[in-house]
């Protein structure tokens, strides 16, 4: 539909499918297949407790998307996070916050175009290519493939949601076939042979190290590894694009997080079966590890390159997801006026905010650069884990706040209507995801680092300050012609 200006719009044309996949595509990538074991380095003494902290680590995930899907279905728009705090909460809160977490994902989104290449390298040594290896090696080579990946997705996003639907459900199904091989591979084996094959093929042991329980370990992988979670909410940025919203968004929402989180319970307990966590633990302190490394010593070169594969596949599905995320986020900027109106503009024919969606692929393409002149992958991640943190917390601090600002919308609420229910579970939200926010704080605060900008929650503030920049003003400029902010930022914006 167009409205009466005829100005073109978002065109809702997604099913739950497809809004599952966009929230599978954009939380199973570099999440599962390094981040569990490279915890052993960012976490040192946590040992064989990732597994636990990993479950822990799905509880402010789970208060999370139950608070998303509360919102969302009052409130489905694109942009979710930021339509649901700022209708819900404060204007300015809800826009320095979507503000970071688009900052994060971008960046993100150019980690992982850049950090996929190394996946494709182990491919060609896999199959002894070892020439194509070789140029995969190459600098230069590597940042033309990390910004080709980048700008086809881009190009898939621009095509619009129908060919996106395409692209990722089929990618979605894959993903998860293929991890299963791993699933598969890690209970097929055990630590047993994992020793036999690293005595056979390097002649060395397993190292002795030991194991106790403590306390801040845990806590803090649990907050780290709360970023495997991340992703679910690009369900709620595509708001504006999802058929029968209501219903639609919040069972979508559901099914991400409840399918993901038994995908990497499976892929975790998996590979620390076959693999000893002493194994992971040392060699992680030496170098980079991932999970198809780590069972590569297990398997024959053929279920090796199927493994690599996989893991190739799940990190590419990440980038189209998180583009759709972040240019819906700048979308409902435009919207409410915050950035320039023209980044709200949609393709007549497609029904794509193309000029956000570029937007978002040029920051994205920093990330790429960035990562090319080198830097500290856990940086990012730990930079993204701020920013999702703050933003969960304001979702669930916006589900009690919103019956009070705006009980019009609050009416609409869909999912827990009865306020016995939903206030508990919301002030129990706001207190773990706190809880993890502030862990993850001191940790970064705690952790040894050169310089104030190798600190992620230094950065973090760095980016809001940027935000609240931009925010002010622009509010000024709207206020200055005459635009009756609170009317503007009492009701949704229109479809």
């Amino acid at each position: 539909m167009t409205e009466p200006t005829g100005r073109a719009t978002l065109a809702r044309e997604m099913g739950v499918l497809g809004l599952t996949a966009t929230g599978v595509c954009a939380m199973v990538g570099a999440g599962i297949n390094i981040i569990p074991f490279m915890i052993q380095r960012n976490v040192p003494g946590i040992g064989p407790y990732v597994l636990p902290a990993f479950l822990f680590a799905a509880v402010p995930a789970m208060l999370a998307g139950l608070a998303y899907a509360i919102l969302a279905s009052a409130m489905p728009r694109a942009g979710g996070s930021y339509i649901y705090a700022s209708r819900g909460l404060s204007p300015y809160l809800g826009f320095v916050a979507s503000f970071s977490q688009w900052f994060a994902l971008c960046i993100a989104i150019g980690v992982v175009s850049y950090v996929l290449v190394p996946f494709v390298r182990d491919i060609a040594v896999a199959v002894e290519w070892s020439g194509v290896a070789a140029m995969l090696e190459s600098g230069p080579v590597r940042l033309a493939i990390s910004l080709g990946v980048l700008w086809a997705s881009v190009a898939a996003n621009l095509r619009g949601i129908v060919f996106y639907q395409r692209l990722v459900v089929p990618l979605m199904f894959l993903t998860f076939a293929l991890g299963g091989v791993v699933i598969v591979a890690g209970f097929w084996f055990d630590a047993n042979d994992f020793a036999a094959a690293l005595a056979t093929r390097e002649g060395r042991a397993i190292p002795d190290l030991p194991a106790s329980f403590a306390p801040w370990p845990f806590f803090s992988a649990s907050a780290v590894l709360f970023a495997s979670f991340i992703g679910f909410d690009a369900i709620a940025q595509a708001g504006g694009e999802a058929r029968q919203p209501g219903r639609s968004l919040p069972l979508a929402i559901g099914l991400a997080v409840g399918s993901v989180a038994l995908f990497y319970l499976l892929f975790i307990a998996a590979v620390y079966h076959a693999v000893p966590w002493q194994y992971v633990a040392d060699e992680a302190q030496r170098r980079d590890v991932t999970a198809p490394g780590l069972l590569g010593y297990l398997l024959p070169p053929f279920w090796t390159v199927v493994i690599v594969s996989a893991a190739a596949v799940a990190l590419a599905k990440d980038l189209p997801a998180m583009l759709l995320a972040t240019s819906r986020l700048m979308f409902a900027w435009a919207e409410d006026g915050i950035v320039p109106k023209a980044v709200a503009a949609v393709h007549p024919g497609r029904r794509t905010p193309h000029i956000a969606i570029i937007a978002s692929g040029v920051m994205a393409t920093l990330g790429v650069l960035g990562s090319h002149l080198a830097g500290d992958f856990f940086l990012g991640v730990d930079i993204l884990v701020t920013a999702m943190l703050v933003n969960f917390l304001l979702m669930a601090v916006s589900v009690l706040t919103l019956p009070r600002r705006n009980p019009v919308l609050a009416r609409a609420i869909t999912v827990l209507p009865n306020a016995a229910y939903r206030v508990p579970l919301a002030v129990l939200a706001v207190i773990v995801i706190a809880g993890f926010l502030a862990v993850h704080t001191v940790k970064d605060l705690m952790a040894p680092a050169t310089a104030w900008y190798f600190r992620s929650t230094w950065l973090w503030v760095a980016v809001m300050a940027a935000g609240t920049v931009i925010y002010w003003r622009e509010v000024a400029n709207l206020a200055a012609a005459g635009v009756d902010l609170r009317a503007r930022f009492a009701a949704l914006p229109p479809e």
